[in-house]
């Protein structure tokens, strides 16, 4: 499988995960593998009421906080569908939301550098 190829792969997973765990998908993802990071960026996640809500300070602590916790929730299986395609194993996690974008922002650090392995 070619590089291109593993980045929609994993886009196209992690659409399905997000439609399947969280109810609703996001509008568009793209997936980057540079060395030994997947670098994930999900645009369109927020319903018209979190716009909303986030319109204020509380609001947008309140949808960051329960986004980061539902996406918490399913780190288990986010590490199995990155591991089952890249094959490597998940080291750490990292994501951040944007309320003022609706852009949500997930980093997989792999044990190994896949990019390396994939030009190879």
């Amino acid at each position: 499988m070619t590089k291109g190829q593993l980045e929609a792969e994993i886009s196209k997973a992690l659409t399905q995960w997000e439609k399947e765990y969280l109810g609703r998908g996001s509008v568009m993802v793209k997936t980057d593998i540079l060395r030994d990071m997947v670098f994930v960026s999900l645009k369109g996640i927020l319903t018209p009421s979190e716009y909303k809500l986030s319109e204020t300070k509380e609001g947008r602590s309140s949808i960051k906080k329960i986004r980061n916790e539902l996406v918490e929730s399913g780190r288990d299986e986010l590490s199995k569908i990155i591991k089952d395609l890249t094959g490597e194993d998940i080291i750490t996690f990292h994501t951040d939301i944007s309320t003022k974008t609706g852009e949500r922002i997930m980093v997989f650090r792999l044990s190994t550098n896949l990019e390396k392995k994939l030009m190879s």
